[in-house]
């Protein structure tokens, strides 16, 4: 094995992190090294406590996602975390088979959703886990109907 070595640079402009690979060549070592670090990445995702402190969220605690500002609120059921991303940005973090756009400004995660209320015709409204709810939007509800029949 190869000598490796691990630093941390400061740099206050980044909302994200951004991990870079140096070596001679990409040899099999260095791609095991790379699917590692991006394998235990892929179901996280770096957001913000209310105090801007970094956390590394696993995206199986998410709620929902919703816009707030130019930027996204992530609900889950410790707490609100935040991150500088937008809900469009955030979105494409997200796999889109768990999560689900129910409305302009709020994405879902389908696996936290105790049950789907259809029962007032044109609206949908979506309880979760934790006992919170949540409706979506009109335009939504034929794409999500379609979801759930497993049509998609």
């Amino acid at each position: 094995m190869k000598n490796i070595v691990v630093r941390f640079e400061r740099e206050l402009a980044l909302s994200y992190i951004d991990i870079l690979f140096r070596a001679a060549e990409q040899d099999s070592e260095v791609r095991a090294l790379m699917e590692r670090v991006s394998d235990h990445m892929s179901d996280k995702l770096s957001v913000l406590d209310g105090n801007a402190n970094l956390h590394m969220l696993a995206l199986s605690d998410i709620i929902s996602v919703s816009a707030e500002g130019r930027h996204a609120r992530i609900r889950t059921e410790d707490g609100n975390y935040y991150t500088r991303q937008s809900l469009q940005s955030t979105e494409n973090c997200l796999d889109p088979r768990r999560f689900m756009r129910i409305s302009r400004y709020e994405l879902v995660n389908l696996s936290k959703v105790k049950r789907y209320d259809f029962s007032v015709v044109g609206t949908l409204r979506l309880e979760f886990s934790d006992g919170s709810e949540t409706w979506a939007s009109r335009r939504c509800i034929p794409l999500m109907r379609k979801r759930l029949s497993g049509k998609e």
